[in-house]
């Protein structure tokens, strides 16, 4: 029997203002589409113009680290080659997000608060 929840924040790479509501929706139906093969559960997926927040649950047999940099890498290069010509400007190189990353167990909050608290980061 298990439980594991977790809360991943991603943040462009210089914090650059890039991420619309669309591309986030768009962000979201590409993790969508993996996740399944990872044993992974997507949640909640919301964030600012310059990060995103992702709450998923997960097996305990996952390998995060490996399920992580395929959402970096995954969503990176769609985005970049469905919003190329918009993003050139802000963007440039190969990089979309931050090399680093921030991964929480979320024990210590109750999944309904972080659900509320993903949800509202556009207000």
């Amino acid at each position: 029997m298990y439980s594991l929840h977790y809360h991943l924040i991603l943040t462009t790479k210089y914090r650059r203002g890039v991420l619309t509501e669309e591309r986030t929706q768009f962000i979201h139906e590409i993790i969508c589409g993996f996740a399944d093969n990872y044993g992974v559960e997507l949640t909640n997926l919301d964030g600012e113009d310059d990060h995103v927040h992702i709450l998923f649950r997960a097996k305990p047999t996952t390998d995060l680290v490996k399920f992580i940099n395929t959402v970096k890498g995954a969503t990176a290069r769609r985005i970049r080659n469905e919003y190329a010509d918009e993003l050139k400007t802000d963007l440039w190189g190969d990089s979309f997000w931050n090399d680093s990353y921030c991964l929480i167990s979320t024990g210590q909050v109750s999944l309904d608060m972080l659900k509320q608290y993903v949800d509202n980061q556009r207000e």
